[in-house]
Order: C-alpha cells, then sequence, then structure tokens
C-alpha cells in the first residue's frame, strides 16, 4: 500500500535533501541503427523511399554525364573532319585517319566508359549500401 501523500507540500520549503531521479526501467531503444533504415527500406515508407529514389537519381545522373562524355567523344571527330579537313587527309600505315579513329579507336573509347560507368555505379551501390548500413547518431 502507498503512503499517503501530503496534499500540500510547499515547494520553497527546503527539504534537505538533494534532488535524485528515480528511474524504475530502463526504456529499450527499438528500431535503432541500420535495422530500423533496412525496416524503413523494406515497407517502403517515405525515408525508404527517398533513399532508393537518391540511389536511382545517382545512377542516372553518372548514366547522363557519360553518355555525354560519349557523345563528345564520338560525335566530335566528324565535327573535327569538318572543320579541319587536313586531318581528314592524314594517313597512318596506309589507312585515312578518320577510319582508323572511327573503325579502331571507338572500340576501346567504347569499353573503357563500359568499364567505368560499371565501377562508378558499384561505387554508387557501395555508398548507398554504407549508409544504409551505418549506425545512427
Amino acid at each position: 500500500m502507498a503512503a499517503p501523500i501530503d496534499p500540500s507540500p510547499d515547494p520553497a520549503a527546503p527539504t534537505g535533501l538533494p534532488r535524485s531521479r528515480v528511474v524504475l526501467a530502463e526504456v529499450a531503444r527499438q528500431g535503432r541503427g541500420p535495422e530500423r533504415t533496412r525496416t524503413e527500406l523494406t515497407q517502403q515508407t517515405v525515408v525508404g523511399e527517398a533513399l532508393v529514389r537518391g540511389l536511382v537519381r545517382a545512377q542516372l545522373a553518372l548514366a547522363l554525364r557519360l553518355s555525354l562524355v560519349v557523345a563528345i567523344g564520338l560525335g566530335g571527330l566528324p565535327l573535327m573532319f569538318a572543320i579541319a579537313p587536313a586531318a581528314g587527309a592524314v594517313k597512318l600505315f596506309g589507312v585515312n585517319l578518320p577510319w582508323l579513329l572511327l573503325g579502331v579507336g571507338a572500340f576501346p573509347f567504347l569499353v573503357g566508359i563500359g568499364w567505368a560507368y560499371v565501377r562508378l555505379a558499384e561505387r554508387n551501390e557501395q555508398d548507398f549500401t554504407d549508409l544504409v548500413q551505418r549506425p545512427e547518431r
């Protein structure tokens, strides 16, 4: 049985005892850390959708940047030969320079762009994974 409480304690009266905080039970912190973020991703909450949208946006930006590099790299060759026709008349190993650049040089360029895209896309995904698994502060 609880002790009766004094109905009108005087708050200004000193009791002589220092105030202390009584904790009856620790509150378990639920949903903290990477589990909370994973749960938001799997349940497709607003936060989870924002995270996935950020990853998709980063991948799209990467694809657009590399597409621009390809467009400038390969699309600039005809423009260069139109501006400087003397460059189109140059022969290397008995083959005209435009044929060499477009027939042989384009493939290593495209392979290099593809390799760079895969590496950078994987890095974006790794950054996303690190973000999801990072403990919250």
